[in-house]
């Protein structure tokens, strides 16, 4: 027996690079696949051989279960793991390998079947005396008959699927049935199966999962817990190890029954069974995730293990090395996931160009992540950016220490949710643990007022002082057609408008002295002493007060300031300057009369037609862009004088889908 010699990644992102970097430390050759998107990303970068899949589109590239089973043939790959999403959890692509002869690093196809169904499994694990809520299974129609009746609030999911996708809560009747419908199509779209699952919805629960391991000799064992319930639109944002609050107990009585469900179902590999827990006494069963999950790091840190490589070991028939005496939980840790999306549109995905990344250098901080430098951010997939994870040794720590890297955490050139992240780790009710499954949703009009108290914090004059002194020293960002570069600094003073955001101040250069600058700003006398200056970095005093920034230069002579998790908009012009100005495109704002949407997808309801009257905040259209669906809504009461769109239609940021009058 031993490891194999070359095995296939099939997948993408994050969770590519971190199998490939596993493998690679046991000695295992790795093959990447790439849509034309990724052809740059790190893990095709790292792999010893990547081959293309020809394109974009899912269904042609990280789904297509016979292209990558070909190119696993063509490249002598003896495995394939599948990471998390896409395939990961699809039984036919299991048993594809199984008849290919090659070894699926996961799960039992035939566990998947079972476990991977909501249906199925409650079924299963009802019989195993676990607890669980009662629920109800079928099609809208189906449902809305037996549930139209039902005691509200009802939870909504897909039957078929996790990660979120499909799933509503339903506080009254008259939502259900387009509640139903909608949960229906995201399942079809997502999972290949309309069919949904309603249950009761219980107030206020906690998420906890319980991360399980077990191999082909019928040993199964389990790294803990994880805390869970920071979630926004049921996709956790922040995860956490162990969770803190729950009493020994009922600790206890969570993972045994997590292992008790895997033993019954002679699991192998990795997993991960979800529970609900109500008022720290009640547990309910959930779901089980056949597969890694995106936060498995958290439990990696906290015993040690290195959960990839215990997949590859049991995929290739070894016993599990340890027994559950021999694992210890040590310390805290915390996940954050940074995404691409707009905290103050929605959480919009907001694909785009990262024009400048840099990763915080911290003690026991860990970043998974495809990127190694500007990279896009393509609107096909997931927006998440990477995973930040903190170690300490105990959970206040952990907070204190993920605040500090993360506002030293420097992405350039799109939005992020970043400053989100920081309002919800400073949120009194999150550092005192009293959280839940609805803590996002029901402290959001708090925790974005805290986005904007936190920037306002910082002093603009502080934004504009570093932004000047960078591009007044920096011999990378030399001004070119700037009339100081020709002559030389020969007048008394050297005027300046910086324009910060949509605020434009007054600056007068009095002296450039080695790493010295006087300078007036808006007539206040202000002195600088520069620290450090290299690419995209200054570091200085101002009054004695110390600054650090990350500058960059965007489009059109526009910058990106980022300080302290925040990121400025900046503009430099120069009184004598060649052109007076330097030009900004600014932000092509949405007119009141026409809609469009604000990132690439597909159309999957228009809610509206033409004559109809609208209110402010009225859903005009459902788009589904990076697996999720968005709601376009009403930028103002008015009447509909335009549909520009179908459903199913394919469309961008630029086209007008709606005009209003």
């Amino acid at each position: 027996m031993h490891l194999f010699d070359k095995i296939l990644i099939a997948n993408r992102g994050e969770i590519a690079v971190r199998i490939i970097k596993t493998a690679q430390k046991l000695g295992i050759a790795t093959v990447a696949i790439f849509s034309p998107a990724d052809r740059n990303s790190l893990g095709v970068k790292l792999a010893d051989e990547a081959w293309p899949l020809g394109s974009n589109t899912l269904s042609e590239s990280y789904l297509n279960i016979d292209k990558i089973i070909q190119i696993a043939l063509l490249s002598g790959s003896q495995a394939i793991h599948p990471g998390y999403g896409f395939l990961s959890e699809n039984p036919r692509f299991a048993q594809a390998c199984a008849d290919n002869n090659l070894v699926f690093i996961g799960p039992r196809a035939a566990s998947m079947e079972l476990m991977g169904n909501k249906i199925a499994s409650r079924e299963f694990v009802e019989k195993l005396g676990i607890p669980m809520t009662k629920g109800m299974t079928g099609m809208p129609e189906e449902i809305y008959e037996q549930a139209k009746d039902a005691s509200f609030p009802l939870l909504i999911k897909a039957a078929a699927g996790g990660g979120g996708k499909g799933m509503k809560i339903v506080e009254k009747g008259s939502d259900l049935l387009d509640s139903l419908e909608t949960a229906s199509r995201e399942a079809l779209s997502y999972f290949g199966d309309g069919s949904v699952f309603a249950e009761k919805y219980i107030e206020k629960p906690r998420h906890i999962e319980i991360q399980l391991i077990g191999d082909q000799h019928g040993n199964v064992i389990h790294l803990f817990e994880r805390e869970c319930s920071i979630q926004r639109r049921y996709q956790k944002i922040i995860e956490e190890a162990p969770a803190s609050h729950l009493p020994n107990k009922l600790r206890q009585e969570i993972a045994q029954a997590a292992v008790k469900i895997a033993q019954a179902t002679n699991y192998q590999s990795a997993g991960t069974i979800e529970f609900l827990v109500e008022n720290e006494t009640n547990f309910y069963f959930l779901e089980m995730n056949t597969r890694i999950q995106v936060e498995h790091p958290v439990s990696e840190l906290i015993t040690g293990i290195d959960i990839v490589e215990e997949q590859i070991r049991i995929a290739a028939g070894y016993p599990l090395r340890f027994q559950q005496s021999d694992i210890q939980a040590n310390g805290h840790a915390i996940e954050c996931r940074i995404y691409a999306e707009d905290a103050s549109n929605q959480f919009m995905p907001a694909p785009g160009n990262i024009a400048y990344y840099s990763e915080p250098d911290g003690n026991k901080l860990r970043i998974d992540t495809s990127l190694f430098g500007p990279a896009t951010i393509e609107s096909f997939y997931d927006p998440m950016i990477s995973k930040f994870i903190v170690h300490k040794e105990n959970r206040e720590e952990a907070i204190e220490k993920s605040i500090q890297y993360l506002q030293e955490y420097i992405i350039q050139g799109i939005k992020h949710n970043i400053p989100y992240l920081l309002s919800i780790l400073s949120d009194p009710a999150y550092r005192s643990n009293a959280i839940w499954t609805k803590f996002c949703e029901t402290n959001l009009a708090k925790n974005l007022e805290q986005i904007e108290t936190d920037r306002n914090t910082i002093p603009k004059e502080h934004v504009v002082l570093a932004f000047s002194a960078y591009t007044l020293l920096s011999n990378q960002l030399a001004q070119k057609d700037s009339i100081w570069q020709k002559i030389g600094y020969w007048r008394e003073s050297m005027n300046l408008e910086i324009a910060i955001d949509s605020d434009w101040f007054q600056v007068k250069i009095n002296q450039i002295k080695h790493q010295h600058i006087h300078l007036t700003i808006n007539d206040q006398p202000i002195h600088i002493e520069v620290l450090q200056i290299q690419p995209h970095f200054i570091q200085l005093l101002i009054n004695n007060i110390a600054i650090k920034a990350s500058i960059t230069e965007l489009e059109n002579a526009t910058f990106d300031v980022m300080l302290k998790g925040h990121n400025f908009l900046a503009q430099r012009s120069d009184y004598l300057a060649v052109d007076k100005k330097y030009v900004s495109k600014g932000n092509q704002n949405q007119g009141f009369a026409e809609v469009k949407s604000p990132m690439p997808g597909k159309i999957v309801k228009i809610k509206v037609s033409e004559n109809d009257s609208i209110s402010q905040g009225d859903i005009l259209l459902i788009v589904e862009s990076m697996k999720m669906e968005n709601n376009i809504l009403a930028p103002g009461d008015g009447t509909i004088t335009g549909v520009y769109c179908s459903e199913g239609d394919l469309i961008d940021s630029s086209k007008t889908l709606i005009r209003i009058e």
